[in-house]
């Protein structure tokens, strides 16, 4: 099962709908969905502070700001097809 990783923040409303969106494809698409607060490690809040959220494909970066739902189905059948 592929991992989609999402780098956020509280307060995030980007963050929310990222997160809303990957949920509502879930269920049809198989995947499993861990959320990362970056406030909770300086290291992550230094690279990634201005872009959240950021999504992760099974640890490969996929996009940032926002998850567009045809863009995220094509990128997570290529990491499906390169297993």
């Amino acid at each position: 099962m592929n991992l989609v990783t999402v780098y956020s923040r509280k307060g995030c409303h980007l963050c929310d709908d990222a997160y809303t969106t990957l949920q509502s494809m879930q269920a049809e698409l198989n995947f499993e969905i861990k959320v990362i607060d970056i406030d909770q490690n300086q290291e992550l809040v230094n690279h990634y502070s201005d872009q959240v959220p950021v999504i992760h494909i099974d640890g490969q970066h996929h996009d940032f700001y926002k998850v567009d739902p045809e863009r995220f189905r094509s990128s997570l059948e290529k990491h499906r097809q390169h297993r």
